[in-house]
């Protein structure tokens, strides 16, 4: 059985754990990999190391760091089938959707490239007879970030180029559950040209996180994941003096008027709730109709698509849907489409009954997709984040009953609205208190030279993630005033200095 192992130093290492857990093929339900579980003092390697690379990388040129990345870069374009074929090895999501997953990571690699011209600083000449005022931004040190099993190779990459191309040294604690992307990025970085000890990673549990948590060297954590552990993560953080940014948990609703084009709001449901198995921080898992006639024709549009969804093995290419991370979390969502019965939510597409047929995959972690409709605010499967194919239908009479719904969840990560009407598409736009708005599109990520972010209970801190505000995250401000002598000299001041 393959060991998955730490990346410390530029070097794979086994550290000195003697804990490990098993990594399963979800396809298959088999446990196919061993990964080693850090310890504390293989955090503090890992931290010493990147704290050791710091500040000669803090002081490399800007446009050096992006050559690396760049280079970089070229690599996951020429090998993206192979780090896709590890993430559906071990998260199960389709092929397909696991390249897409990499070429999305790689749009934020081509905006850290640009790092000469986003640390650019900002120079005011004369700000005072003789003086000049100008101001840097300057890497933090060494940085950390915690990632999801959902997008075991996108969300690093969220995180880590915007870091190093701004002159920090890092360290990635992926997910236990898939964490073999995290050493092909490892290697591949090294193979860029990157210094040893710049680019670190330590596999690992709660200790390695609390570990990460707690250390004084460690300047910053950037996270992604539930919101209960992303609330611990920003309060812990921030207790022990560091930057934290914690993204949490979502519940994303899909309003569709009754001017939409049903089609395609209803293709647009499909994809987008069921797409990655409902693994995904912005599926949408509420569909808003608003209006009985709507809603009869979004439902009646949905369930023959959704009771012909291709489920199976990842690696098929006739697979539409792969299977859960975990046997755990099949049975979590599979509860929670039996709460939704026992509520009295009409079921009308029950996924819990199927089986994959072909040999080898009987024992995967296999659930089909769910349908429910006429589904209350007070049903837990409205208000928990399954994270599985499961999408509810909750009927609103008006355009403000579906806002009002909106308004009430406690998660605002993203949302979309279905209309041929500007004026109700810009009010949604300007009026909608969460903080990913699509409009006629269904999953609004942002393009990497933008940022990534909820509101309220989905996000914790004060910048969101990748373009600049990544960029902001990742450095402090430095204002320097000067003024150079002019071969006189005065006698000292004691009042408050002006520069006029």
């Amino acid at each position: 059985m393959q060991t998955i192992t730490h990346f410390i130093n530029g070097r794979q290492d086994k550290g000195t754990a003697d804990r490990s857990q098993p990594v399963f093929n979800p396809a298959t339900g088999k446990a196919e990999k061993e990964v080693i579980l850090a310890t504390t003092q293989d955090v503090d390697s890992a931290v010493a190391a990147a704290k050791a690379a710091f500040p000669e990388w803090s002081k490399t040129p800007p446009l050096r760091r992006a050559r690396i990345l760049d280079r970089f870069k070229m690599m996951i374009w020429d090998r993206m089938d192979e780090i896709a074929a590890a993430v559906t090895a071990e998260h199960g999501k389709t092929f397909d959707d696991a390249k897409g997953e990499v070429t999305r990571a790689l749009e934020v690699v081509e905006f850290a490239t640009a790092a000469p011209t986003f640390l650019k600083s900002e120079f005011s000449e004369n700000v005072g007879t003789g003086v000049d005022s100008f101001n840097v931004r300057q890497a933090l040190g060494v940085v950390a970030g915690i990632t999801p099993f959902n997008f075991p190779a996108m969300v690093p990459m969220w995180m880590f180029p915007v870091a190093l191309a701004c002159g920090n040294t890092f360290v990635l604690k992926p997910s236990e559950r898939d964490p073999s992307a995290s050493l092909l990025i490892a290697e591949w970085l090294k193979e860029a040209g990157l210094p040893d000890g710049v680019f670190n990673v330590v596999q690992g549990d709660k200790v390695a996180v609390d570990a990460l948590l707690e250390h004084p060297d460690v300047k910053a954590i950037s996270f992604v994941g539930s919101t209960p552990i992303a609330k611990y993560i920003y309060t812990t953080g921030t207790a022990n003096g560091k930057r934290v940014q914690a993204l949490g948990g979502a519940k994303n609703h899909m309003v569709i008027m009754p001017d939409a084009d049903m089609d395609m709001a209803a293709s647009a449901l499909m994809g987008a709730a069921y797409g990655s198995a409902g693994e995904r921080c912005m599926a949408i898992s509420v569909a808003v109709p608003v209006g009985e006639k709507t809603a009869d024709a979004l439902v009646s549009k949905l369930k023959p698509m959704v009771e012909k969804l291709k489920v199976g093995p990842g690696m098929d290419s006739d697979s539409e849907m792969g299977p859960l991370v975990t046997r755990a979390h099949l049975d979590k969502v599979r509860s929670y489409v039996d709460a939704g019965v026992e509520a009295g939510a009409d079921l009308v597409v029950d996924g819990r009954g199927y089986k994959v047929d072909k040999q080898g995959y009987e024992d995967g972690f296999f659930l089909g997709a769910s349908l429910f409709d006429n589904v209350t605010p007070d049903m837990s499967i409205y208000r928990d984040e399954i994270f599985g194919p499961v999408l509810s239908v909750v009927r609103r009479d008006s355009y403000q009953d579906a806002v009002d719904l909106i308004h009430g969840h406690e998660y605002a990560n993203g949302t979309a609205i279905f209309t041929r009407d500007g004026d109700t598409a810009r009010a949604f736009q300007q009026d909608i208190e969460v903080g990913m708005v699509g409009v006629n599109v269904p999953i609004p990520v942002p393009m990497a030279f933008h940022s990534f972010g909820g509101w309220k209970a989905s996000l914790f801190g004060d910048h969101a993630m990748h373009g600049m505000e990544g960029v902001r995250f990742f450095t402090r401000i430095k204002t320097t005033t000067q003024r150079w002598p002019t071969g006189q000299r005065t006698d000292p001041e004691f009042k408050m200095p002006t520069l006029g």
